[in-house]
């Protein structure tokens, strides 16, 4: 008896001992659980970011989103430039219309993510912010950069070894302006200005500025030999203007035909440009420049006029031959006016924005070879019908894109709409919209972000 009872109280004990050890596991199990959850959740939180627009507006100012792991946006601040933007009134056409002009790389953030800048279209002058770990903007300095002209500073582009700005201006002479930045973000105006006009044509219109990769050389792109001054009796633009001692027409969108649609400057050690040289973009208005991210001597081109991409590349010594252009279905009326490019990671996909069509169609890059993906890539987004692209479609007039690092999302800007859209990129060249911010009317331009 006495035996059976010591075995009965081992039985007991150990019984306690397993369910202790049981309700120890379980607990570590839910710890675990809680630990994997929170770790997963902020690697998801790690996939979003930030994203920032110019509202362009005459108090004009940074729009500041965050970026969720979905592509949906929040926005979290508007942050004053201290700068004019131009407004809902055009700087080229002097009408309220979506301002896509002055939009190409308006908004640019540094390699480091320590500084932004943005031009300010309507008195030109250039902001810069410093951006906290968390993606605040903080403004630090504001300069005029000596173009003299009533407005039209644009895109701005930014060489880190030299910390110089080149601000690039719709109206010449000095279409090109430099800025210094110091450590701390201050800007210093600096005297040089440079021109993309030739003697033919002495008021050229240029797009934008972008460094190439190995920073030896400031490539610019166009739009227009002449500033537009015709229209047909229902307000759209004429393209052709009499020249020469006949009259014959003579389109005023440039490299069509003359070919030297693309401007190169070479880069010295202090920022200071060299003389240009002029290339043939390969279409009519070469007006984006985009480099692929892993071949640092090979660009695409988007061709306002012309209704599609090229593909181009430059050499050692800065000379720049271009491939012929692939269009998109032009059947709803020409010009389509295509030109903001988003080129993805893998340098596989460009995604390609149509002003005058309302939506972005998508290309394939195979080597040197640019194939169609998706024409269009999206649905059209409508505006609310009060503006009409150059060949008379009734459009949202949508301007500057960004695409995510990762090449997951891009993202937007329908002016005429009033909406910045989100989209998923698709395997296939496709875009499905999965987010809608209002933004103000007709006026915003310029993405950035990380």
């Amino acid at each position: 008896m006495p035996k059976e009872m010591d075995t009965s109280k081992e039985m007991n004990l150990l019984r306690e001992l397993m369910s202790v050890l049981k309700e120890k596991e379980s607990g570590m199990s839910r710890d675990v659980g809680k630990e994997m959850s929170a770790s997963k959740e902020m690697s998801m939180n790690g996939r979003g970011g930030h994203l920032y627009l110019q509202t362009n507006e005459v108090k004009n100012c940074i729009i500041h989103y965050h970026r969720s792991a979905n592509g949906a946006l929040t926005e979290v601040e508007r942050v004053a430039t201290g700068g004019a933007g131009s407004g809902r009134i055009s700087p080229i056409y002097h009408i309220a219309r979506p301002n896509h002009f002055e939009g190409a790389g308006s908004v640019r953030l540094t390699p480091d993510r320590r500084f932004l800048f943005a031009t300010n279209g309507g008195d030109n002058s250039v902001s810069s912010f410093s951006v906290d770990k968390e993606g605040g903007l903080t403004l630090l300095d504001v300069k005029r950069t000596g173009n003299t002209q009533g407005g039209g500073a644009k895109s701005v582009a930014y060489a880190p070894s030299s910390r110089t700005l080149y601000v690039v201006h719709t109206f010449g002479p000095d279409h090109l302006r430099l800025l210094s930045v110091d450590d701390e973000g201050n800007l210093t105006p600096r005297p040089e200005h440079y021109s993309v006009s030739t003697m033919d044509w002495p008021n050229r219109v240029p797009t934008m500025a972008v460094l190439s990769p190995d920073g030896k050389f400031l490539v610019l792109g166009t739009t227009f030999d002449e500033l537009p001054s015709r229209k047909n009796p229902d307000g759209s633009l004429i393209l052709w203007i009499p020249r020469g001692t006949n009259g014959d027409l003579h389109s005023i969108a440039s490299n069509a035909p003359d070919p030297d649609g693309i401007i190169v400057f070479p880069v010295g050690a202090n920022g200071a440009l060299g003389e240009p040289s002029f290339y043939d973009g390969g279409g009519a208005s070469p007006f984006y420049i985009a480099f692929l991210n892993n071949r640092p001597d090979t660009f695409v081109i988007g061709e306002a006029v012309s209704d599609g991409l090229a593909i181009g590349r430059i050499d050692a010594d800065g000379k720049v031959k271009v491939g012929p252009v692939v269009p998109i279905d032009t059947s709803a009326g020409v010009p389509s006016e295509l030109c903001w490019l988003a080129v993805s990671p893998d340098d596989r996909t460009v995604f390609a924005t149509n002003f005058g069509y309302s939506n972005l169609s998508s290309f394939r890059i195979d080597g040197n070879v640019l194939t169609i993906a998706k024409d269009p890539a999206c649905p059209r987004v409508p505006g609310d019908g009060t503006f009409r692209a150059i060949n008379g479609t009734v459009s949202s007039g949508p301007s500057d894109n960004w695409l995510t690092p990762d090449g997951e999302y891009l993202y937007q800007i329908y002016g005429n709409a009033s909406k910045l859209v989100g989209y998923a990129t698709k395997p296939d060249g496709s875009l499905e919209e999965v987010t809608s911010v209002t933004i103000p009317y007709n006026s915003p331009e310029g993405l950035a972000g990380f």
